[in-house]
């Protein structure tokens, strides 16, 4: 027997849990990962998201502003009964419902109805998205994820003639994704069934173990193994690295899942996981809710403001001073920046169409591409790590021409993007995706500067004090995004 109050309990409990607890084997294998690194740039990452790893166990904050769109795995026991007076797609909302307003730890709200029209935040991250099973025996086994739109958005799908290059589709793929989805981290690959069923594995094959270690250690023993290895070892070589800043680690594990599939077809899909993997596995067995392990050892890396980092004050600065700046330089901010990402953006382009004042005064100022979490316990702000910048590459232009003459966020730029950032001499900064609470602790004061309907996505203005940034883009267009990869880029082992 079930009961309701159980099921919901522990899948409430298990985002909570996920949102501030790395799993042991990820934290142990990003500490080798750091170790391992000889790309400082890259290295300096790492060592945030490890900080920052830390920091939210210890404060039970988001490991990341993006706190995910909750996707579940549900096998249920034929022999099962329920306690129950509503549906199982109903109990599990009602889970997120209560994780995502949590008072103690409030996690960003992400979802949006209508996704092709209004687009409007449902306000409490649902609905999940839910996947049942029923199979033998008389319990529930549960897997839930917390899964984040950057990653989530490099989900790629292809259906290969049959004797097709699995490994060479994969590589090439990772290529295409950048850094968008905030490597390190693993991929999650399926193979074979029809379309959805090879996306479904991939999505599946997330939730396994990271093991390459000793996997490699022991060798493989079969095909799929054999790939995972060569697929780990070919992504690596292409030097991405961290945050796609050039180096060795960009791809912690591969995990692959496969089906039968038809004689004609061969699909295949590979889905990646950022530094902010968030999953749990639990069974309930009727005898009352789940409460998961905690994480207690995390390797002996403290990331910390170093002399080689160039201090900027935003208040006083210059084009001759961004113009002195160089791809890889690792700067900390301090004065006052605004933010804005999507929905600002376009709605600063709506009113420009119609030729109304902007509320904002652009000129001479940085923007930081977040939205944060709310804050709880008299924070400031709450997490705030970067979005995904070239969401904002259309309004590149606009935004310079306004005024700007620095943007914050994550990932590459798109040519357009870069030609703009060259054309008026700005510049282009990266923050550490994966590092949202050691950024926020960067944030002195915030208030809303405009369009505070829009919530997470309204433009504030954020006084920082140190706040850690690597330039991307320069003044004269050249991207650490292309320069860091080549130059760590090694020969196929």
């Amino acid at each position: 027997m079930i009961r309701e109050a159980d099921f919901v309990e522990s899948i409430s409990f298990a985002l909570q849990h996920i949102s501030y607890y790395h799993t042991p084997d990820f934290i142990d294998a990003m500490g080798k990962a750091f170790f391992l690194e000889e790309s400082p740039a890259a290295k300096d990452a790492i060592a945030q998201i490890l900080t920052n790893s830390r920091l939210c166990a210890e404060h039970h904050r988001p490991i990341c502003q993006d706190t995910g769109i909750v996707v579940v795995f549900l096998k249920i026991g034929m022999d099962v009964a329920w306690d129950a007076r509503n549906s199982v797609a109903d109990m599990v909302n009602e889970a997120v419902r209560r994780a995502y307003l949590d008072p103690e730890n409030t996690l960003r709200a992400s979802m949006v109805s209508d996704p092709a029209g209004a687009r409007k935040n449902t306000g409490d991250n649902t609905p999940a998205v839910i996947h049942m099973e029923v199979v033998p025996g008389n319990g529930v086994e549960v897997r839930i994820a917390a899964k984040g739109g950057g990653s989530e958005n490099k989900a790629k799908l292809a259906m290969l003639n049959p004797g097709g290059d699995i490994v060479q589709w994969v590589v090439g793929a990772v290529e295409e994704m950048g850094a968008g989805w905030c490597p390190p981290g693993m991929l999650g690959i399926g193979i074979g069934g029809t379309a959805e069923k090879a996306v479904l594995l991939a999505k599946e094959a997330l939730f396994e173990s990271v093991d390459m270690t000793e996997l490699k250690a022991r060798g493989p023993k079969n095909r799929l193994e054999e790939m995972r290895i060569e697929i780990f070892d070919a992504v690596n070589v292409l030097g991405i690295g961290a945050q796609g800043l050039g180096g060795l680690a960009t791809v912690l594990d591969v995990r692959i899942r496969d089906y039968p599939t038809h004689a004609a077809s061969l699909p295949v899909a590979v889905i990646p996981n950022c530094a902010a993997t968030r999953h749990a596995h639990f069974f309930l067995d009727g005898s009352g809710p789940v409460h998961l392990p905690v994480p207690k050892d995390w390797p002996d890396i403290e990331w910390r403001a170093d002399f080689s980092s160039r201090r900027v004050n935003l208040d006083a600065i210059t084009k001759a001073e961004i113009a002195s700046w160089k791809p890889g330089e690792k700067l900390l901010l301090s004065g006052k920046l605004l933010t804005g990402r999507d929905a600002a953006h376009r709605r600063i382009a709506e009113m420009k169409s119609r030729g109304e004042a902007l509320p904002v005064d652009f000129e001479g100022r940085f923007i930081y591409y977040v939205g944060p979490v709310d804050p709880v316990k008299g924070e400031v702000v709450g997490p705030a790590g970067p979005t995904t910048s070239t969401r904002m590459d259309a309004y590149t232009d606009m935004m310079l021409d306004a005024g700007l003459v620095g943007m914050i966020g994550k990932a590459e730029r798109g040519p357009d993007a870069i030609a703009s950032i060259k054309k008026h001499s700005a510049v282009y900064l990266v923050a550490v995706g994966g590092a949202a609470y050691l950024v926020s602790r960067a944030i002195k004061k915030a208030k809303v500067a405009a369009f505070g309907d829009l919530g997470m996505e309204a433009i504030y203005e954020f006084e920082i004090e140190d706040m850690p940034v690597t330039v991307a883009v320069d003044a004269a267009g050249e991207s650490i995004h292309r320069t860091g990869p080549l130059l760590w880029r090694r020969k196929p082992f």
